[in-house]
């Protein structure tokens, strides 16, 4: 099989969708391997990284894209890849469909096999479905909603003018958790190494028992409900948005009516942006503009976060993706399929049929029956 990079192209993304290491496996498998010329250079790998291990280097996504059987991504293909695109193509990455309808019918035009990242399954630990793809991304970008809401509530960044650790004399900030999952927890983790005062919100008895056991002093569960998190949003400095239904379009916890009653200059971080935003007035913004302010309250909704940590983030992904890839190019996405259920759940698309059931329904589509 010929496997392709291409460069990313989405604004501010620096990240990858293999390391050289990655590279040197396929070809170690007998497949081939064309890189474009400076896919890996935001995370610190020449051309010459990718040459040394036996890839052909393109000067264009064109080729990339024409010469391939299945490509490797970071992020969803962008409008102008989309041309690129040809029926019975793996594009092997993480799409986000129920965010965006146009990609997802350019998808199904295209006739690609579409194998989304996000909604892979594997089992975990419990016997519980867990999302081995998505989940180091998840890590990286809870830890950097703390980061990020903690600086964007600065008095220069237009927020309120607190520190979320205090000084002797002085409370805490306040952070709501919206999500008691993979990036809430890590949201919660470092907010609370900060000294900030943590209420994580979630609607999962079992999980919340479970945060209880494993979180600092300094952190609290609140059930879930319209109530409470008004009740919650009136006290919070900051509120991270970490909802995940897997594949389908997040639900709308906070609403624009609910900014009112929110402290002035507060800030909200909505991680769930990718999967359409867990809050009425999100919209998708990037690093180079990450910021907005509605009715007073600062809005973070940066729809790559781990992309401005890219060297972390590729490694990361990499360590999670390199597996998968190996077995896609040895027998290909359906014969994997056949075998394993938690993998078919990841073919969102194939041959023009929509495979995915909470996609269909974010955009009112069929979802194919077989």
């Amino acid at each position: 099989m010929i496997v392709g990079v291409p460069t990313e192209v989405k604004p501010d993304e620096y990240r990858v969708g293999l390391m050289p290491v990655g590279v040197d496996l396929l070809i170690r498998d007998g497949h081939s391997v064309v890189v474009q010329s400076g896919a890996g250079l935001g995370i610190g790998f020449e051309d010459s990284a990718y040459e040394n291990v036996g890839a052909s280097i393109a000067k264009t996504a064109d080729e990339v894209w024409a010469q391939a059987d299945m490509i490797v991504k970071v992020k969803e293909p962008q409008p102008i890849e989309w041309p690129h695109m040809r029926e019975g193509q793996v594009v092997f990455t993480y799409f986000h469909f129920a965010a965006d309808r146009e990609l997802t019918l350019a998808c199904l035009d295209r006739k690609i096999c579409a194998v989304a990242y996000e909604t892979l399954e594997a089992p975990g630990l419990n016997g519980k479905p867990t999302l081995p793809l998505l989940t180091p991304m998840s890590e990286i970008a809870g830890r950097m909603a703390t980061q990020e809401g903690a600086k964007y509530l600065e008095r220069p960044q237009q927020g309120r003018g607190v520190l979320l650790g205090g000084v002797p004399g002085v409370e805490p900030g306040k952070v709501l958790v919206l999500g008691g999952g993979v990036v809430g927890t890590n949201a919660a983790k470092i907010a609370s190494g900060m000294g900030a005062d943590v209420i994580i919100m979630d609607i999962d008895l079992d999980r919340m028992r479970y945060l209880e056991d494993v979180m600092a002093d300094n952190v609290t569960t609140i059930y879930s409900d319209p109530h409470a998190i008004r009740k919650y949003l009136r006290w919070a400095d900051l509120v991270i948005g970490a909802v995940l239904l897997p594949g389908a379009k997040a639900p709308n916890l906070v609403t624009r009516e609910d900014l009112k009653i929110m402290p002035e200059g507060a800030v909200i971080v909505d991680v769930s942006i990718d999967q359409g935003g867990c809050v009425e007035t999100s919209r998708v913004t990037t690093h180079g503009q990450p910021t907005y302010i509605i009715d007073g309250v600062v809005h973070y909704c940066v729809g790559n976060m781990p992309g401005a940590v890219a060297r972390t983030s590729t490694h990361a992904l990499n360590n999670a993706t390199i597996p998968w890839a190996r077995r896609l190019a040895k027998v290909g996405p359906h014969e994997i399929a056949s075998r394993d259920a938690g993998f078919a759940m990841a073919i969102n698309c194939d041959d023009g049929r929509l495979l995915n059931r909470p996609v269909a329904e974010a955009h009112d589509l069929e979802v194919a029956t077989a």
